[in-house]
């Protein structure tokens, strides 16, 4: 099959009308819908959104190939589209101007995954670049391709491998392996091939695996590359170095990482004895604190917008010995409350499984269920899952050297029943008693809190929610704003969210209103968007702007959120839900009465905001060259 079969003269756009990344993708998805290649064109737009909060498919020197396979296509295809430039964050900052938007069903063939595929390796050729550049007409495009399969339908040559010399093997693959995992295959070969380096590349695609590496080809290589955005089979890799990387970087830096290879610049990969891989280097303690909190967070969002909402009807609307009972709001309580009562086993859990891999998850849940039922709260999740992770990591050692017969038993029998009973007779005998009087001690001290203490502590979590924008100081202050509104404290959440919302809003005022002429074109329309992600609690927004300018814009955010929170506890607003902006304000409490709650959280944030924008206003310097601020999209 031929890519023009699939890439056609209705889904050719030379003249992309767009000016941002969203509207690029709206507006190719509307050419292969109104050509007929769709079955559900807002099931195929979401699939290729969800790609792209996955990694950018914008690969840099003006190409991007956003790609999806979904059962909301009707028939494999393809749409070009030409621009006179999109800031589509490309690898390598540049606007994009060629794209290629590739459109697999679920069902789709090898022959036409094959066929998108080539597509992505063609894209490497600089001369057939300026074939698509240079094109007049839909038929000139249709040539260039045309012309370019001419070439390039040959039979694959496997070249002899030296036996002296050193050899590098690879392994690539992305989420949907249409694009990516070729043109990171081809990128890294060619470059092996131009610095004389012998080096085969295993392809992990949505056809299956390609070019598999052998048992041979791994002992004899002096290095490995693996550029992957998705899992692959690592434990073959044991005892050799192992260089990992996103599958974007095998197409962007093949340069790099060969040299790393040659260098033997890269940690050793040891296979555990589960079977499981795990590399000799340690990620950190911040790693695995935060895999157990981003499992978490779903369900704290979840309970907490589920309860709050049940407030809705009164304060005492769960309970049916109240005037203000209401059945709706009983079942929305217990529903929050189930999702809440999940929240430190999962915490504790998912601490486990990244530490010692998936035979540390049921340790780990029993553990964090030992420390919720006895009162030891998120501190005890914490302690239960590091607790769990490195039992089960003591474990695999001790019977590292039981009879390979009952090697099978270990991850389902041995691991899970000595790590359980291990992790939990530590919980119970020794860590939940102490742990427990400590919350105690904390949440007393928490709701004590009046006055100049309370509002200290509103300055103080405020000002680290836009230290780092999402980093761990951001998520330390988040995660300890959920503890103290599961204990019943609901003003620090107040602070937490007021500090979160602020650095958006303050680079959005200040790109937009007040120092307007200091801003980029490209900052200022990033500013607009940031007006709605700030109003939604996403500080995330602000990151572009922290990144291109941090001396300015930290110490603007900083201080503006500190403001917000210490106002916020001033006027002793209390939240009751854990995320949500401005749309949970009806929920507000604290301040007499909820019109009156809202309209002093809101000057909170407002005067954070203001006094934020017109520091950064103050320091930031005059715009002297263009500059380019990527967004991003945020989930």
């Amino acid at each position: 099959m031929k890519i023009t079969d699939l890439l056609q003269r209705d889904t050719i756009q030379l003249n992309l009308r767009s000016g941002s990344k969203r509207e690029v993708i709206e507006e190719l998805v509307d050419v292969l819908d109104h050509a007929g290649k769709l079955h559900d064109r807002d099931g195929y737009r979401d699939a290729i959104l969800q790609r792209e909060n996955e990694s950018t498919t914008g690969l840099g020197e003006g190409i991007a190939i956003p790609h999806a396979k979904t059962k909301a296509v009707k028939a494999p295809a393809i749409a070009f589209g030409r621009s006179s430039g999109v800031d589509y964050e490309a690898l390598d900052g540049q606007p994009s101007r060629l794209f290629f938007m590739i459109a697999a069903g679920e069902d789709a063939n090898n022959e036409h995954l094959e066929t998108l595929s080539k597509l992505s390796v063609y894209l490497m050729d600089p001369a057939f670049q300026e074939q698509l550049y240079a094109a007049n007409s839909e038929s000139d495009v249709i040539r260039a391709i045309e012309e370019k399969e001419a070439v390039e339908e040959k039979p694959d040559v496997v070249k002899p491998i030296h036996e002296e010399g050193p050899f590098i093997v690879a392994v690539t693959a992305c989420p949907t392996g249409i694009a990516h995992t070729y043109m990171a295959a081809d990128s890294l070969k060619q470059k092996a091939e131009a610095m004389g380096v012998d080096m085969k590349v295993e392809t992990n695609g949505s056809t299956g695996v390609k070019n598999e590496l052998t048992a041979e080809d791994i002992k004899r290589a002096t290095a490995v590359i693996v550029a992957a955005d998705k899992a692959v089979e690592m434990d073959r890799f044991a005892g050799k170095r192992v260089i990992e990387v996103p599958v974007a970087q095998g197409i962007r830096k093949p340069e790099e990482l060969i040299n790393r290879a040659l260098k033997q610049d890269a940690p050793v990969y040891t296979a555990n004895p589960s079977g499981e891989g795990k590399k000799e280097q340690r990620t950190g303690i911040y790693k695995h604190l935060m895999s157990g909190v981003s499992a978490m967070l779903p369900l704290v969002v979840a309970g907490g917008l589920l309860i709050a909402i049940s407030f809705f009807w009164g304060i005492n609307s769960a309970n049916p010995d109240d005037p203000s009972y209401n059945e709706f709001a009983a079942q929305l309580m217990t529903i929050g409350g189930a999702a809440f009562g999940f929240l430190v086993p999962i915490l504790a859990g998912f601490i486990a499984m990244s530490i010692a891999d998936r035979p540390g998850l049921a340790p780990g849940l029993v553990a964090g269920l030992l420390a919720n039922q006895g009162n030891a709260g998120f501190l005890g999740g914490l302690i239960a899952g590091f607790l769990a992770g490195y039992v089960v990591l003591f474990l695999k050692k001790a019977l590292a050297k039981l009879p390979n017969s009952l090697e099978g038993l270990k991850p389902v029998l041995l691991y899970p029943l000595l790590g359980s009973f291990i992790s939990g007779m530590i919980m119970l005998l020794v860590v939940n008693e102490p742990i427990a009087a400590l919350m105690t001690w904390l949440m007393d001290t928490l709701n004590s809190m009046s006055g100049a203490n309370a509002i200290l502590l509103g300055v103080i979590v405020g000002g680290m929610m836009a230290v780092d924008m999402g980093g761990p100081i951001n998520k330390t202050a988040y995660v300890f704003g959920t503890a103290a509104l599961t204990a019943g404290n609901q003003e620090v959440m107040a602070a937490v969210m007021a500090g979160g919302m602020v650095p958006p809003l303050l680079v959005a005022l200040a790109s937009t209103v007040f120092a307007r002429q200091k801003f980029s074109k490209q900052e200022r329309e990033a500013g607009k968007t940031a007006y709605i992600m700030g109003a939604s609690f996403i500080t995330e927004a602000a990151i572009p702007f922290a990144a291109a300018d941090p001396i300015r814009v930290l110490p603007s955010a900083i201080l503006g959120s500190a403001i917000a929170g210490g106002l916020s506890a001033f006027f002793t607003i209390q939240l009751p839900a854990p995320h949500g902006g401005i749309f949970v304000f009806p929920l507000l409490e604290g301040a007499g009465n909820v019109v009156m709650s809202m309209g002093l959280y809101a000057l909170a944030i407002v005067t954070g905001a203001l006094v934020g924008a017109l520091l950064l206003s103050f320091l930031k310097k005059p715009l002297t060259t263009t500059t380019t601020v990527q967004t991003k999209d945020v989930a």
